[in-house]
């Protein structure tokens, strides 16, 4: 198996700790450092349970939209405890 270097992740400032209605969530927004990959967006909640987009994002101004949306929609309930894609 061949070795594979590790390799830096460059997270959005964009991303952090959001809190709406008494409910806390942690959104990470990241690629890997150096690249011009795609942002990831990822929301993981107070008790451990992560969403996870399928998609990948051009900018992480697109990536942070996408979970304001997914807030309007189905509100930040939605994210406790789950594990799930969107």
């Amino acid at each position: 198996m061949a070795d594979i270097p590790d390799q830096e992740i460059e997270t959005s400032p964009l991303g952090g700790i959001v809190t709406r209605d008494g409910v806390m969530v942690q959104v990470h927004i990241y690629r890997f450092a150096g690249s011009d990959d795609e942002w990831t967006l990822e929301v993981v909640d107070h008790e451990g349970g992560h969403t996870t987009w399928t998609d990948t994002f051009a900018n992480d101004e697109d990536a942070f939209k996408a979970f304001e949306q997914a807030v309007a929609k189905d509100g930040i309930r939605s994210f406790v405890k789950q594990q799930v894609e969107h």
